[in-house]
């Protein structure tokens, strides 16, 4: 493992991490990202999206370590990345707490990037 797939892979997975605070309390990852929680059914697919975020931080975190793991982690980070950049630029308008994780998601992008790179070179 080199130093800069290390150290993006870790940063990128803590920022996958961060809506993990959701899945205590659907109310928390709500305000972050400043949407209204109407009934039942959006906060299950709140939590959902929580879990799921938190899987793909562990494994971006897991990839760090373990080197067979990283080209998929990095694909997979990738992958949600870019299609949530997507979705937020066909959608404009979206909020400025909803900017923020498209500013959190661009630097996600940077470091898979760094790390893909890193890893292709070395391999």
């Amino acid at each position: 493992m080199t130093v800069v797939i290390g150290f993006a892979m870790v940063l990128s997975g803590l920022i996958h991490l961060l809506p993990l605070v959701g899945v205590a309390e659907p109310s928390r990852v709500a305000g972050m990202y400043d949407v209204r929680v109407d009934g039942p059914d959006l906060a299950v697919l709140l939590v959902h999206r929580a879990v799921l975020f938190g899987l793909l931080g562990a494994l971006l975190i897991a990839g760090a370590w373990v080197d067979d793991l990283q080209p998929y982690a990095i694909g997979a980070g990738l992958v949600s990345d870019l299609a949530f950049l997507a979705i937020a630029k066909v959608n404009p308008g979206i909020n400025a707490a909803m900017q923020r994780v498209v500013r959190a998601d661009v630097v996600s992008v940077v470091l898979l990037v760094a790390a893909g790179v890193s890893w292709a070179v070395t391999r």
